[in-house]
Parts: C-alpha cells; structure tokens; sequence
C-alpha cells in the first residue's frame, strides 16, 4: 500500500536547500571566486539583501493569507472537495518554498557582506538572491491566475478536463488490456471462482483511507506467478475502515506473501481522480446541489454543472463499461475488480439534482434535455432503454410536485440553458 507524496514537505525541502547553499556557497565564492569583483558596494549591498529580506516575509503573509480566504469563501458556493483540489495544488506549495527559499538565502547573505571587515560583497551570492527574487515574482504571478480560475465556469471546466482525462486513460487502458477477450466468458469465470473457496483473505488494518488505484499489471502478475485469480472486495474510491475486506485469492499454487499483495494497492487519505471517473462526476454533482440548496438558490449554476455532467455522461455511454476483468498473456483470468455500470453513472450523474431540484422549470428542463440527448446519442438498445426509463420516472417525479400544471407543461420542455431556447 503507498501513500502520496505529502506536498506540505515541499516548503521544508525549500527551506532547508536553501540554508544548506546559503552557509556552503559563499565561503566557497570567497576561496575559489574572490576575483570576481563588480565594484557593489558594501552598503547596497546590504539595503538590497535587507529589503528582499523583509519584503519577501511580509509579501508571503500577505499573498498567503489572501489566498486561503479566497479558497474559504469558494467553499460556500462550490464542492467542500473542490477546496482540497485547490488546497493541494502544487503551485501553492512551490510558491511558498520559494517565498521562503529567497528569505531565507537573502537573510544568511547578510552574514557574508563586509565579512570580518573586510569591505568585500560576495556578488554571485546577491546576483542568486536576484535570480530567486525573479523566479518568486513569477511563481506568485501563476499562483494570482490559478486563484482567479476559482471561478465557477472556470472551476466547472477545471474538474469536467479532469474527468474527461480520466475516461480515456481508464476505459482506454482497460479495453486495451483485454486484447478481444469475450466479456461475457470472463464474467462467467469470475462468477464461478467467486463462488469457491478462496485460500487467502486480506483485510485492511490502519486507519480508514480511500482506495486511490490497482496497479492492475502487478495484480496480474503476482497472480499468474501463482496460477491464481484474485478477487478485490473494494472499488476505486472506496473509503477502508479497520478490518474491511480488501481482497480474495482463489486457486493459488502456492502462498501470496501478503506484503507483495498490498504493495499493488495504492492508498490515500482522501478520494483521486486516478481510475475514478465517478469522482468528478461526484464533485459536478455536489457543486449543483449545493447550488441549490435554500440557502444558495443559484439554479443557473446548476445547469452549468450539468453541461459538464452530460459531456461525461456522454462519454462513458460510448465506453465498453464491463472491464473489471484482467486477463494474463494467454487470456486467463488473473484479476476481477468491481466497476460502475451504467445505471450506476447515470443514478450518480442525475439523482440528487433530480430530487433537489424537482420544483425547479430551469432544472427540469435542463434534465429533460439532457436525456433525451443521450438516448439519441450513440449507445446500444439497453442504454437508451435505461435513459428512457430514468426519462420515464423524472415526468412521474414532476407530475407529483408542486408545481401546477401550466409550469409542468414548460418544465417538460428540452432546454440546454435551462430557461433560454426550448426545443421540442
């Protein structure tokens, strides 16, 4: 089991390389490098160190303390999760350990200005306080544009790339994984192995982490090494208390070392985007509802959400979804691993909003217009079956709200703006 890298170490390994070189380097300058000479005097010298110095430290509390307010606020009108994606973004961190990397290299070369008397300035340490100085100015111009993408169109667009990244990379990995294997058999398989006695039963021992990603080639492996199947009893994104099942080994020749079992299983403290498409759909789903709610009453940024919804829904309907199956070079099964359905994207997708949303015409016309797009859109009979019977209980829904029946008649009209052009 690996855990992420934590990013809040990035600012300490700033601030620790940047002492270790500003004690090192000039001792090294004066011995190797006291020729070089550029006439700075010892006083500029110490007025540039001095306001870089404290400039850097008051630039730092200020940008920073900014910065979280910003996040703070946007956590009350978008996903509580959205605040973690932009709380753990690399930019912020590397941000502050260059802030404090320049502060810290500005402050120790003041130790080293007119050392002992001697009227000297180390000048390719002040010229490498200058070149941190340049590259803070740019960090914190990328960390203000990163800030302004807080808005609610571009944060939509944000987690809708993401999710459309992650279909491609699942879904494509996984197809291409099976190399034509008939699905229909590997279930079977599964089904029937599933049924028998496993040898070996792995259970979670920790406190409670989310499952992040399978590494499915390493799955295999261990698997075929030894003649096995292994049967996970956790889905990607799902959150494992102490003792919850992990996974079952069935067949095996011989004993699966349990470390080499758990290695292939990466952990992390909250849910990622990696080989879980459900999670931006999750967090689509929370930024609607949450603008929905009594308290908000912003309906309009729900229809937004639901532009980025219905692209991912889209995508997944023209997806091979029955890919939880993993197979060894000579198409044996080796790994089996639980994947959404359909019903299950869609229940995500649409349910809350549905529900949260039944006495709203901008909504339901936006649900009704989404549907019937993706029963016109290129997926198989059973698909668009689903679509229409989920179609068929959203008019029941609204035929029991309170809405009267001139307002139903318009809510049941299609209208990708939600109230803007409605179409037939």
């Amino acid at each position: 089991m690996r855990a992420a890298f934590p990013l809040w170490v990035l600012p300490l390994l700033y601030a620790i390389t940047s002492l270790i070189v500003a004690l090192v380097f000039p001792r090294l300058e004066y011995e190797y490098l006291g020729a070089y000479d550029r006439g700075m005097a010892v006083s500029s010298a110490q007025a540039f160190l001095s306001a870089v110095a404290s400039g850097m430290m008051a630039l730092t509390a200020i940008v920073f303390s900014i910065a979280f307010l910003v996040v703070q606020f946007s956590a009350s009108a978008f996903s509580k999760r959205l605040v973690l994606l932009f709380g753990q973004d690399p930019i912020l961190f590397n941000s502050l350990g260059m802030f404090f990397a320049t502060f810290i290299f500005a402050l120790a070369e003041l130790f080293y200005v007119d050392r002992n008397d001697d009227h000297k300035v180390p000048f390719f340490s002040t010229l490498v306080v200058a070149v941190l100085l340049a590259l803070s100015v740019i960090l914190l111009a990328l960390l203000v544009h990163r800030m302004s993408q807080l808005q609610i169109t571009s944060v939509l667009r944000i987690v809708g790339d993401k999710g459309r990244r992650v279909i491609q990379e699942t879904y494509g990995a996984l197809t291409a994984g099976e190399s034509g294997s008939d699905i229909r058999a590997l279930r079977e398989r599964a089904e029937k192995v599933s049924a028998g006695v496993a040898l070996q039963t792995i259970r979670y021992a920790g406190v409670p982490r989310a499952i992040a990603k399978f590494d499915i080639p390493a799955f295999v492996r261990l698997a075929e090494a030894s003649d096995a199947v292994i049967v996970m009893g956790c889905a990607v994104g799902d959150t494992v208390p102490d003792g919850a099942l992990l996974m079952r080994v069935y067949g095996a020749r011989g004993h699966i070392p349990d470390a080499d079992l758990l290695k292939a299983l990466h952990l992390a403290w909250a849910r990622t985007f990696e080989q879980d498409p459900k999670y931006p759909l999750r967090l689509l789903v929370d930024t609607a509802i949450m603008a929905l709610s009594p308290a908000v009453n912003d309906p309009t940024t729900a229809v937004q959400a639901m532009d980025q919804i219905e692209d991912l829904l889209h995508r997944l309907a023209n997806c091979n979804l029955d890919v939880g199956y993993a197979t060894d070079a000579k198409g044996n099964l080796r790994f089996v691993f639980p994947m959404p359905t359909w019903e299950d994207y869609l229940s995500l997708g649409f349910d809350e909003i549905r529900l949260f949303g039944g006495d709203s015409q901008q909504v339901q016309r936006r649900l009704h217009a989404a549907l019937n797009d993706l029963v016109g859109s290129s997926i198989d009979a059973e698909r668009a079956d689903q679509v229409r019977a989920y179609l068929a209980h959203l008019n029941d829904q609204l035929d029991r709200s309170n809405l009267d029946a001139l307002d139903r008649a318009i809510a049941r009209q299609c209208d990708r703006q939600g109230l803007g052009v409605s179409r037939p």
